[in-house]
């Protein structure tokens, strides 16, 4: 059995580090001779940028954020125009909830590459964390439309979650439909949707959802303890008592697996 945070608020982002020095200075896009940048059109100083960001996201995703940082005064000090030096910078005051610095580090980064979609996409996810839902879904959008964006469905993702925040079902289900679309198998997606027709009490359409995460073998507890709510609403009592004997199994000091033994379906 696979055991997954699917339920995580951790924010929806991509960090990559690309050694290409068409990502660094500000998203410029072509040389002298009017070809797309490669590597080998990086100066010793965007190199030298490329790498202390590298850095930094290593020491980021340790949560080694003071040393992160530190990566990336190197990256801009050796390139101060990299955008993806700010997005990082951001997303690691982000982390730290050092709103204003994140804030003022995304606009920076837009400033640079006002079109690139992992920055609208992080801005996004900032505005709508931060009591800003109605801004955040213009920067959804606009990740959304970006042709060349690898990961649409995250961004799809996210403004379902902040239309949810503006109860605004109707845009919810829209873009979480959207989502599962690009990506049938992103299992944070098929959560959101079986949790929305629940929520709407349609569980038959939650079944379907809820069903596919329980089918990947996910044993996260709020997905097992929806599972069992989904469950007990549909009637379906055989599934019911299953999913309660994998929360037992996996989470049995879990504040679910002390609803699910008090009944409290409804809580």
């Amino acid at each position: 059995m696979r055991k997954t945070g699917t339920s995580s608020c951790l924010p929806i982002i991509a960090v990559a580090v690309l050694l290409l020095a068409g990502c660094a200075g500000g998203g410029k896009t072509k040389p002298a001779d009017g070809e797309l940048l490669t590597m080998s059109d990086q100066t010793t100083a965007q190199k030298r940028a490329a790498i202390n960001l590298e850095l930094a996201v290593g020491y980021y995703q340790r949560h080694e954020n003071s040393v992160a940082l530190d990566k990336i005064k190197l990256a801009l000090a050796a390139d101060p125009d990299f955008s993806q030096a700010y997005d990082m910078r951001a997303l690691i005051y982000m982390d730290m909830h050092e709103n204003r610095l994140a804030d003022e580090n995304f606009q920076r980064a837009l400033r640079l590459a006002p079109a690139n979609p992992e920055y609208n996409n992080n801005y996004g996810w900032f505005l709508c964390n931060n009591g800003r839902e109605r801004e955040s879904i213009a920067y959804f959008e606009t990740a959304i439309k970006d042709r060349n964006y690898a990961s649409p469905a995250v961004a799809m993702d996210n403004a379902g979650m902040c239309s949810l925040k503006l109860d605004n079902l109707v845009d919810a289900e829209k873009y979480f439909k959207r989502a599962f679309n690009f990506d049938p198998g992103n299992l944070k997606v098929n959560e959101n949707l079986a949790q929305l027709f629940y929520t709407r009490k349609e569980y038959d359409q939650a079944k379907f959802y809820i069903g596919r995460l329980i089918k990947a073998n996910v044993t996260d507890a709020n997905v097992l303890w929806l599972g069992i709510k989904i469950a007990h609403k549909s009637g379906d009592r055989m599934t019911e008592g299953a999913l309660g004997a994998e929360l037992q199994r996996f989470h049995a000091d879990s504040l679910q697996y002390a609803s699910f033994q008090r009944e409290a379906f409804d809580e």
